[in-house]
């Protein structure tokens, strides 16, 4: 089950996360950049406030990439009683030698290693956290401002990270100037959690105070581990929110909306000839998709399935090679699209663009059954950090 962290500055920020639901409340100033870091009496402060009701973590600041330097301040921050302890790890040549001063701290310490997706991140580091016994591993954006995480790192490339942490039992963070519409797209690729900042604020700047209307709207987007666990049982469940976390309740008589990609046209690695292989080719693809409809008007991402899903669905299953069958890969973006219990039916329609002077292709029409129709969790077998999680 993903969770939420929510970055915050003050005791204040910290009610507010906890009263609406944050699972890992996350200590930081905003206006000293990504690894901002408050004062350890400010970090007691909130410690104490936070009463044991949700884990806290805490970044080490700004730190010169040296050996010294890094386990002196994770030696520090620990010391305050945070359960968590992030470290920044930049571009440098000492890397392994500071990944080497921290291990000696990482076994009686959780830490969390931070890389940057928009400085080029070395993940070929991911082993080494993980010999050095590293909780977890974020990846966060170092200039804010400047694009949010999906800017400098794809879906596949992100789900790429995310598999290989889970590999190694390291928990894997996924920020970066992360907006509600990125939620949808991140949850079926199961990170341990989801780090938020901006999107929580006053005017979703990131060095103005926490909005409680904001935080509870990103709250209600990521399925709860309590939920999951009732098996959304809980009368007092808004329906409303369901839809967009991937739930979908029976009816005998199915009212849908349709969402539609059209003409998307993408190199593909596909074809059953020896002449096809080892080059792409051009492929349209169409889709479209009746989704259960509302009960309302669209208000704000809770009430809607986004196109966004359908474009990284397509992207994930081409990233994983060359595929033979156009009707394989038909036949693989309707189940995965399917796998989201709100949608109801899906009209997939691919074309080969280079192998006449016209189109070939396929088109197929998959609707979910009736008792796939019940009300039920999507499944996508989240990773967790080691540490007991409080649920809100």
């Amino acid at each position: 089950m993903t969770l939420m962290l929510a970055s915050v500055a003050d005791v204040a920020e910290a009610e507010i996360a906890i009263i609406e639901g944050a699972d890992i409340i996350d200590l930081k100033d905003p206006s000293q950049g990504p690894l901002g870091a408050l004062s350890q009496p400010a970090i007691r402060a909130i410690v104490g406030a936070a009463g044991g009701r949700r884990s806290v973590s805490a970044v080490a600041g700004n730190l010169e990439m040296k050996p010294a330097v890094l386990a002196e301040g994770a030696e520090a921050l620990a010391a305050t009683g945070i359960d968590y302890v992030k470290i920044g790890f930049f571009p440098s040549a000492d890397l392994q030698a500071c990944i080497d001063a921290l291990a000696p701290i990482a076994a009686r310490v959780r830490l969390i290693a931070v890389l940057f997706a928009d400085l080029a991140p070395d993940l070929t580091l991911l082993p080494r956290f993980a010999a050095a016994q590293f909780a977890g591993v974020m990846l966060d954006t170092a200039s804010k401002g400047k694009g949010r995480l999906l800017d400098f790192m794809a879906i596949p490339a992100l789900q790429t990270f995310v598999e290989t942490c889970r590999d190694l039992q390291l928990g894997s963070g996924l920020a970066g100037s992360l907006e509600p519409p990125d939620i949808a797209r991140l949850l079926p690729l199961g990170p341990t959690l989801l780090g938020f900042r901006g999107a929580l604020c006053v005017g979703r700047d990131r060095t103005a105070k926490l909005d409680a209307d904001h935080v509870k709207l990103v709250r209600d987007l990521i399925p709860r581990e309590r939920m999951a666990k009732q098996g959304i049982e809980d009368a007092n469940v808004d329906l409303r929110l369901l839809a967009a976390r991937g739930y979908a309740q029976e009816a005998s008589r199915i009212e849908t909306d349709r969402l539609f990609v059209h003409d998307l046209i993408l190199p593909v690695f596909i074809g059953a000839y020896d002449f096809e292989r080892g080059k792409a080719q051009r492929v349209r693809f169409s889709i479209d998709v009746d989704i259960r409809r509302s009960t309302h008007h669209a208000e704000d991402m809770r009430d809607v399935f986004s196109y966004d899903i359908v474009v990284d669905t397509i992207r994930l299953i081409l990233s994983r090679g060359h595929i033979d069958l156009v009707e394989t890969l038909a036949e693989r973006i309707a189940d995965a699209l399917l796998a989201y219990p709100r949608v109801f039916r899906v009209i997939a329609r691919v074309e080969k663009l280079d192998v006449i002077e016209g189109r070939v292709g396929v088109e197929i029409m998959r609707e979910r059954t009736a008792e796939a129709g019940k009300l039920r969790p999507f499944a996508s077998g989240f990773s967790d950090f080691s540490a007991t999680k409080s649920s809100g």
